[in-house]
This record gives C-alpha cells, structure tokens and sequence, in this order.
C-alpha cells in the first residue's frame, strides 16, 4: 500500500471550464474501466488524476484519486487497501462539502465491511452515508438513498430481523420509484425485488419468494437490457421452486442462467453450478453432482470467491469416500479457519484504518488552521491569548476529571472494605447466631436469619469490584449474561468485539458493567422484558453504550426511578459522562449511556 502524505492545504477553488472538462472527462473513464476490470487502464487514469491534483491543487480531483485507487484494489482482491483509499477520499469529499460523493464512498466502505461479514460496521457506515444525503434537499441523491436502505434491508436480513428488513427494502423501492433515469430506475426495482425474494427464501416461504422473482422478470427487456440481473433473478426463482417441489423447470433455468453467465464472464457462474450440482444429487446423478461441483471449485478458485469455494469443498466431501472424501474434508476446514482468521483480520484492520484516516483528516483540518492564522497576522497576539486561555481552561478541567477519578476510586476501595466486612464479620457472626438458634429449636427465627444472611452476602458482592485483571470485560459480560438467562428471556450483545476492551481503565469497565446488570435486572424483574439489547460503540475517544427492552415501560414523569438507577446516574456523570433513560408505557425502555475513554 502507497501512502502520500498530502503537504499542501486542501482548498475550495473556483476553476477554469478547462479544468473541469478534463477532471469530468477522467471521472467517466475511470468508472467505465471499473465496470469493465480493466486495471490497467483504471490505474492511467488513476495516475492521471494525481497530476491534475497536483498541477492544479483540485482537491476534487484528490477525491477522485483516491477512488479510482480504492476500486483498483478492489479488483486486485485487496480489501483493507480498498477500504482505506476509500475512506481518504471520503475524508476530502467531506473536507470540500460534496457530502453527496462522500455518501457514495461509504456506500463502497459498507460493500467491502458486509464482504468481511462486518456486518454492524456495515450497518455504521451506511447510516453515516444516510446521514449526509438527507441533508441534501436534490433529486440527485435518490439513486444513493437507494441503495443505501437495500444494504441495510441486507444487513437486517443477515441478523435475522426480517421485519426490519422489509421495512428497509420497501423504503428502497420507494426511493426508488422517484428516480427520473428509467434506466436506474429498473435496475434498482430488480435487485430491490431480488433481494426481497431471498429474504423470503431464507424463511424457507418459497411460494412468496417466487413471487418478488417474478416481479423483477417481468420488467420489459429485462434479458436483453439487465442480463446479469436476469441471470440472478432467474436462478433464484429456479432454486425456490426447486426447493418447494416444483421441478420441473429448474434445470433448463439454471442451463440458461448458465449460458447467460459464461457469455458475460460473471463471476457468479461458479453458484450455478453448485445450483446444478444440487439438482443432481436430488435426481440420484451423483457423478454429474461430483462434476459440477468440481467445475464451481475451479470457477471459484479463479476468481477469489471463497463463500462458493468453501461449499464445494464441504458438499464434494459428502458426495465422495474415502481418500478423496478426507482430502475434500481436510481443505474445507483449513479454508473455514482461514476465512474465520480473515474475517476478524479484516475487521481489526478496518476499525483501524478508520482511527488513522480520521487521525490524519484532524491533522489537515489543523494545518488548515495554521495557514489561517497566519494569513490573519493582524490577530496573532489575540489568538496567542486565546489559545493560552484554551490549554489553561483544559489543564484545570483535566485536573478536575483526575481528582473526581481519584475520588471514585477511593470509594470504590471504601466499597471493597465494606464487602469485605459484610462478607468475612458481619457473615460469620450471622452464621453463628444462626446455629444457636437451630439448637434452641427456633426454626422459623433461624431461617429468617438465613434470609438476611443470604441478602447480606448478596449486598457484599454488589460492593465487590469486578476484577477484570483476572477476568476478562468480555467474559464477566458471558456470565452476566449466563447469570439471567432464561428460554423466555433473550440478551443479546453487539458490538462487544469492535475495540479492544485491555486497554479501558477498569473504572470505565466496571461502570459499564454495573449499568448493563442493573438494566437487566430492571428490565426481568419489573418491566417484564423477553428481550434486551445492549450495543457497544467506540467513536473519538468515547463508549456509548445503549440498551433497549421491550418490557412494559412506565411513564418518566410520574415514576421515580430506583435507587440503583440514581447511583449509576451519578457515577456516570462523576466520569464526565452522561445518562440519559427514555421510556414509554407500552413501547419500553432505552437508556443511553456515554463516557470518555481517555480516564
């Protein structure tokens, strides 16, 4: 990976018509070599765009670079460098308030995190995208708005929260049904149909999935102008009605499917002929089956499809024996685990290419600042002033924070004291009381005892620290989780392995930790939750951490919130963080949390 380190300060400049011409000219180029995989000619164009960025200062043409340099390696096959040019010229378009391109750039950044099955990334950078362009008042923008709703219709999809998902989809084709271009128009319809028929086709309602295939088949021309769209449609109405127990056109449609794909050179000919391969082994034709799967291996192979490589390996292992059935056999679990490894490689990579870009975005908007004060050289001495008063202002609230953190750990001593107490004095004395009174034949004073002896020791682990330097944040989530779990009563967890947890101070872990436990006690115990959801996310040096039930609620104006709740507000906000609990009768609770990492 090349990296230029960009010295000179990126301006919005007014230029020539020439300049425009050629910078436009370069733009259509480069998107049709894109379209056609032909690196070689993307990569003059690309080169062509960095003399003009350089020669003309465009920083528009920067944008355009760093594009064209992102999709190159996409074709190469090199994700985490696709990933990070695309983010540069997200950053520039930003920079230079073509909010409209830096949408479509982290439409791309969200392609490559779902690719890597990131798909909560995903789902951040397409709601980031979303953001810009609803701040856009233009037609222009719908084909992007689009798209953006179909990923995330995708996204729920793959967490199976089909009703999200249709509400997604159907927001996309709505969108949709407002583009001006007929030609844009009709291939989203399709693909948005497409999309909703797999959904149903993964809820296994194949006579409903048939439907939405169809709806995009009968777009007029749709074979001779979307062949490609055509093909998918095609073969997916063939593998539901395959699926439900009509067979009796399926093979002639995955023949067509198949021609179509090998005219085109499309890469997704080798999920044909797993398709084909399954038709076989349903009909008894295991050699054909065996053929066919061979041919989408070596297909898949070609073009670093590893999704369809990895189930011709698994399903060619069932269908042979013997030495060839363990070799199949041995392949397959050494690519899962490779994938696996790239997969969480991947993810780590993006998270970090996303802290450094945006790193560097800080560095240039600084420059930018420097140059500014010092073309302003009649101000020097009152913006010197300023910045002195700034740094002052910050020392001392630093110093604040500091002594506020020293306070709450000090108390979280006093508390480890006081656990200590109950559990080793308070306890035993208890226990011994306990037994004199079982031998003076008090039974029910005994166990009214035992009852405060049990509320006692309980009291004592409240008080307790959790010792992540022992265990794990993650792990002390796990038996949270565990603690509570209940058939009727789900938790669930996002977002948890998107930093890495080793390097929170443990104040910020155990608060963290105390919200989560008091939430869900709140939410199992008196909001009569089945579900509750916590979400991580680590953004500019700050954790959010929301969590939502969908218990009965109450209303937050006439009912008071518990104690726990009231010591956790406090110890959030002594951490200059804030908590914010949402909740409507019926509806249910959210609660909103933020604290800054750098404790």
């Amino acid at each position: 990976m090349r990296f230029f380190f960009i010295s000179l300060l990126i301006t919005i400049e007014l230029f020539s018509q020439v300049n425009y011409s050629k910078r436009d000219k370069l733009s259509r180029e480069g998107k049709s070599h894109y379209r056609k995989k032909d690196t070689v000619k993307l990569q003059k164009v690309t080169n062509a765009l960095w003399d003009l960025y350089v020669n003309e200062k465009d920083s528009i043409a920067l944008a355009k670079y760093y594009q064209f340099k992102a999709e190159g390696f996409q074709l190469k096959h090199s994700p985490d460098s696709a990933y990070y040019y695309h983010h540069e010229s997200k950053n520039i378009s930003v920079l230079t308030d073509d909010f409209e391109e830096a949408a479509k750039r982290l439409i791309s950044i969200a392609y490559l995190q779902s690719e890597a099955k990131d798909f909560v990334g995903s789902e951040v950078s397409s709601i980031e995208g979303l953001n810009y362009l609803e701040s856009i008042n233009s037609s222009s923008v719908y084909g992007a708005l689009s798209i953006i709703y179909n990923n995330l219709g995708i996204i729920s999809d793959e967490f199976n929260q089909y009703e999200d998902a249709l509400k997604y989809f159907n927001k996309a084709l709505e969108i949709n049904s407002k583009i001006s271009s007929v030609w844009t128009k009709e291939r989203g319809y399709m693909w948005i149909q497409n999309n909703i028929g797999r959904l149903y086709q993964r809820k296994n309602e194949h006579k409903k999935a048939i439907e939405y295939f169809k709806k995009g088949l009968n777009v007029e021309d749709v074979r001779q102008k979307r062949p490609s769209i055509y093909a998918s449609l095609l073969e997916n109405l063939a593998a539901s009605s395959f699926l439900s127990g009509d067979k009796k056109n399926v093979l002639s449609n995955y023949m067509e499917v198949l021609k179509i794909r090998d005219s085109l050179n499309d890469r997704l000919i080798c999920n044909t002929y797993v398709n084909i391969a399954d038709y076989y082994k349903d009909q008894g034709r295991l050699r054909l089956a065996k053929t066919n799967l061979k041919k989408a291996l070596k297909h898949a192979n070609e073009v670093h499809y590893n999704r369809t490589k990895i189930e011709s390996l698994r399903k060619l292992a069932e269908l042979t024996s013997g030495k060839k059935s363990k070799r199949y056999l041995k392949e397959y679990l050494k690519l899962n685990d490779s994938l696996l490894h790239k997969e969480r490689s991947l993810k780590h990579q993006f998270a970090k290419i996303r802290y450094e870009t945006d790193k560097k975005q800080q560095e240039i908007i600084r420059q930018k600042q420097q140059k500014l004060v010092g073309w302003l050289a009649a101000v020097i001495a009152f913006l010197g002033l300023g910045f002195t008063i700034t740094i002052f202002v910050f020392r001392r609230r630093k110093l604040i924070y500091q002594t506020k953190l020293h306070e709450v750990l000090a108390r979280e001593q006093e508390r480890k004291q006081i656990a200590k107490a109950l559990h080793d004095e308070v306890t035993g004395d208890l226990r011994l009381l306990h037994k004199k009174l079982e031998k003076s034949s008090l039974y029910e004073e005994a166990s009214k005892l035992d009852a405060i002896k049990d509320n006692v020791r309980n009291l004592s682990h409240q008080l307790s620290s959790v010792p992540f330097e022992k265990v794990g944040f993650k792990d002390q989530l796990i038996n949270l989780i565990s603690d509570y779990f209940e058939p009727k009563f789900r938790i669930i967890i996002r977002g948890i392995e998107n930093h890495d947890w080793s390097t929170v101070n443990d104040a910020v872990k155990r608060l963290l930790y105390l919200c989560i436990r008091e939430s869900i006690q709140n939410s199992k115990r008196h909001a009569q939750a089945t579900e509750v959801i916590v979400t991580f996310l680590v953004h500019k040096k700050n954790v959010f951490l929301n969590i939502t039930d969908n218990g009965v609620g109450f209303d937050t104006k006439v009912r008071k919130k518990g104690i726990g709740l009231y010591n956790l507000r406090e110890r959030v906000e002594e951490l200059q963080g804030t908590f914010i609990l949402e909740s409507t009768v019926g509806v249910g609770t959210k609660t909103d949390i933020q604290i800054p990492l750098d404790v």
